[in-house]
């Protein structure tokens, strides 16, 4: 079958359309598909924050009326879902973070955009070989569960160094919700139980984590109310001295833990990690500015590759939930992916061709390659042995994700995580900091999918105090120094391709912040050869002329857990959460809709 070019400008794309639509004698009704539930819109004139748990927003907001700025509201937050989600994200983890600040001479028109790398390092003895077994096969679990799992924490490490450059209020204030979290308690949802059971077998192994997430042993139920002395005292800790979790005394009891546990960090890890400022990766769709995190994350170079690929295609034309459309995208994302296994890694260990991924004339020459009416298996992409399948776990939901906006409309784009669900299931005795597995996130041997079902090679191979690639995207978007919005969302593997169609649903299919981040979501990593779609997202039609096209379909319930803050023209802030989670909006003077 011939392939069929697509157009490069918006004049071309009718005639085009009826000409692809009369080839495939297909007919699509947009309203067809069934509707999933649209989360609250919440508006304010002033200031906003957003995340994953309502206590945690509620933190973020004081800080906002307190005089505070965006970063100050976006520590306090994140301290706090340090405490009331602990299975997500942490003190004992790490991430990314985007701040936006805007021109300060109107004539300039551009927002400053800085990023800041706080993920976790692989410690000194880390080697590349440290999970294969004398027979040169991966030890199962081995870099999931237990200490031998962790890499070195750098939340505490990056929020204090933000907060040390940008903030407004004192360091001591910005921890008082989250103390007051761990020491008075907080009830558990049963999102929070649903977690706990699935990694209930672990912690059980570890007594620090089973004293403080278990009853004797069995599962906290809804309503109960949890309390973190330990967690509680370490924060005080940290909010009288944020460098004592690198060279004091919480340092000494992690490093403790470690040599008892058979850890590799030591207090040497601990002393020598640093947060690194690094250049944001920008680039352009439509007239919109696209600012997003550079390696060692993938996930701002395939954005912006995927958005490449699609150029000028009016995909607000055809319609957002089109057959064409999902497929154009699903054949971009297969060709981003495939890139990731090949070419991704921390660049401070290995050249990542950033600019050649990211290049227009790249996505023009891969965009050539896509059959508008056929798929091409991913084996075509690029050869892959069916054996690097057989061990494949599906994505896991987990990660954290906030966004705060203040009336001097700075902007905090942030996206920090322990890796799978309770990360490595095991607490730094004494310190209630539960650690992270960050090191699946590493290519544990060549060819190997980790956690996430991502295959990875010598780019992301193990190395002493080396970053493991990640595929988290805070992503801020503005247009003649104005901001547009600013989003991010969890899901390991699913993160770059839930990003993704929130701006698109936005910029493209000009939605409000509550209907992009409500829409049904569809997600392809290359490998496993699928494309999944949302359970109950898309009419039967559309599923059908999917798979008439070739597609491996497989329908999932929702993923990720989003969140997104719009700026409409009248200047009036607009933000939602994710209706898949249990997230809320904060705000000063918001209005809900």
């Amino acid at each position: 079958m011939p392939q069929i070019q697509f157009p490069q400008t918006k004049s071309q794309i009718v005639i085009f359309s009826c000409v692809a639509v009369s080839l495939l004698l297909f007919s699509w009704t947009p309203n067809s598909s069934k509707s999933l539930p649209l989360t609250e819109l919440q508006r304010s004139k002033d200031s906003i924050v957003v995340s994953a748990h309502p206590l945690a927003s509620e933190a973020g907001k004081l800080m906002l009326e307190k005089g505070g700025n965006a970063v100050d509201a976006a520590v306090a937050t994140a301290f706090a879902i340090s405490v009331v989600e602990p299975f997500s994200a942490g003190i004992g983890g790490g991430g990314f973070l985007l701040l936006g600040t805007p021109p300060e001479n109107p004539e300039i028109q551009q927002y400053k955009i800085r990023a800041l790398d706080f993920r976790e390092r692989a410690p000194q003895a880390a080697t590349q070989n440290m999970y294969l077994n004398e027979k040169g096969e991966v030890e199962k679990r081995a870099s999931l569960d237990g200490h031998l799992a962790v890499g070195v924490p750098g939340t505490v490490a990056g929020l204090y160094n933000v907060h040390k450059s940008y903030g407004k209020l004192s360091w001591s204030e910005l921890l008082k919700p989250a103390i007051r979290y761990a020491r008075d308690g907080f009830k558990v949802s049963d999102h929070f139980v649903s977690k706990l059971e699935a990694r209930l077998e672990v912690i059980n192994k570890n007594p620090a984590a089973r004293d403080i997430f278990t009853k004797n042993s069995q599962a906290y139920q809804p309503g109960d109310l949890l309390i973190q002395t330990d967690q509680a005292q370490t924060l005080e800790t940290i909010a009288e001295n944020p460098q004592s979790f690198y060279t004091g005394k919480i340092a000494q009891a992690i490093a403790t833990d470690m040599t008892k546990a058979g850890g590799l960090i030591t207090l040497e890890d601990l002393q020598n990690y640093t947060p690194i400022w690094r250049q944001p990766i920008c680039g352009k769709f439509q007239q919109a500015k696209i600012c997003t995190m550079p390696p060692p994350s993938s996930g701002g170079v395939h954005l912006l590759q995927i958005l490449n690929i699609v150029g000028e295609t009016n995909l607000q034309q055809w319609g957002r939930e089109n057959p064409d459309t999902i497929h154009l995208l699903t054949e971009a994302m297969r060709v981003a992916y495939a890139d990731r296994s090949l070419y991704l890694g921390d660049p401070d260990f290995v050249e990542v061709p950033v600019k050649k991924l990211t290049s227009l004339s790249y996505a023009q020459q891969r965009r050539k390659e896509i059959n508008l009416t056929k798929v091409r298996r991913s084996t075509e992409v690029q050869p892959i042995s069916p054996e690097v399948l057989k061990n494949h776990i599906w994505e896991s939901p987990d990660t954290t994700h906030l966004t705060v906006v203040d009336k001097e409309r700075n902007v905090i784009s942030m996206t920090y995580t322990i890796n799978g669900v309770f990360g490595a299931g095991v607490v730094a005795a004494g310190t209630g900091i539960l650690l992270n597995n960050e090191m699946d996130d590493f290519a544990t041997a060549p060819g190997i999918p980790n956690l996430y079902g991502l295959v990875g090679g010598e780019a992301n191979a193990i190395a002493p105090r080396k970053t493991p690639l990640s595929s988290m995207t805070p992503t801020i978007v503005t247009e003649n120094g104005r901001l547009i919005m600013a989003t991010g969302s969890p899901g390991g593997s699913t993160i770059i391709t839930t990003v993704l169609q929130i701006i698109l649903n936005v910029l493209e299919h000009k939605m409000n912040a509550a209907e992009a981040v409500s829409a049904p979501r569809f997600h392809h990593q290359w490998l496993p050869d699928k494309l999944m779609l949302e359970t109950g997202g898309f009419s039967e039609e559309t599923v059908n002329e999917l798979k008439q096209r070739g597609h491996n379909v497989v329908m999932r319930r929702g993923w990720g857990n989003a969140n997104v803050v719009v700026v409409d023209e009248s200047g009036m802030l607009e933000a939602a959460a994710d209706p898949r989670g249990e997230g809320e909006v904060r705000g000063l003077t918001t209005k809900t809709e």
